[in-house]
């Protein structure tokens, strides 16, 4: 015989009930043993903790991450902010936010400066974010870019990053727009959230007020296509304006196909 809170399977809940349990990856309504979670739902839990865990943990591979050829093919390469360890990052998050002497010399060599758009990727507090986003999303913003006939700077991966390091990409690169894709912090409904934080020619003196942010690029969110258009409608949107922040309202990508902003 059941008993109030022995809710064992979606099937045993009341139609209205398993399209909550549908649309949203809380666990709620997963039913309970006594005062505690059952043991599949604690299970489930401590899954998802460990994975949490090991994804601010995990050190940037380029080669593990994405694969030899996507690094060849993209013609990535690595470098490093202030923070040399992973506890350093962690416990000082302003050395995430600048490069080291030598990251700064090695990207003033390998990239233009002056393009209209300049991707990054920064590891953040999720490795397994880039990984799992990253070889989906960046062609598609490379596609769209070029459909625009905007000029790209070359792509580069940061370790140990945060979305602060937006400000000297700026003041290195001097792009009209910079877009940093970044490993979002894991939580307890997935580990691999990327976001995609952006910037009208980003320089020192800004903060967050000045940049816009694309987030939820994941599985169970925004899939890599719709993330796409919305990254680059909203660097259309930046490049008209001249501006970028707090006072910049994305046109979603249905707004915009009906009367783009013209640059």
């Amino acid at each position: 015989m059941s008993k109030p809170g022995d809710l064992t399977t979606s099937s045993d809940l009341p139609e209205a009930l398993r399209k909550i349990r549908e649309r949203t990856p809380a666990r709620i309504l997963v039913g309970r043993a006594g005062g505690a979670y059952r043991t599949t739902t604690l299970l489930d839990l401590r899954e998802a903790h460990a994975a949490a865990r090991d994804a601010v943990r995990a050190e940037l591979d380029l080669e593990s991450a994405f694969g030899a050829n996507f690094v060849k093919q993209w013609k990535l390469f690595e470098v490093c902010t202030e923070a040399a360890t992973k506890d350093e990052y962690l416990l000082l998050p302003d050395r995430g936010r600048h490069f080291s002497e030598t990251s700064r010399r090695g990207i003033s060599k390998r990239c233009s400066r002056g393009n209209d758009i300049q991707f990054a990727i920064g590891d953040g507090l999720s490795v397994s974010a880039i990984a799992a986003q990253v070889p989906a999303l960046l062609p598609l913003l490379y596609e769209g870019a070029q459909a625009r006939r905007w000029s790209i700077g070359n792509t580069f991966v940061i370790r140990h990053c945060r979305v602060g390091i937006l400000n000297e990409i700026g003041e290195l690169l001097a792009p009209k727009v910079a877009i940093l894709l970044i490993g979002e912090r894991p939580g307890l409904a997935t580990a691999d959230s990327l976001s995609a934080y952006m910037a009208y020619e980003p320089r020192a003196s800004h903060t967050d007020a000045n940049r816009n942010l694309i987030s939820n690029i994941h599985a169970r969110g925004l899939d890599p296509k719709s993330a796409a258009d919305r990254i680059l409608n909203f660097a259309a949107q930046m490049m008209a304006l001249r501006s970028s922040g707090f006072s910049v309202r994305e046109q979603l990508p249905s707004a915009a196909s009906e009367g783009r902003v013209k640059q």
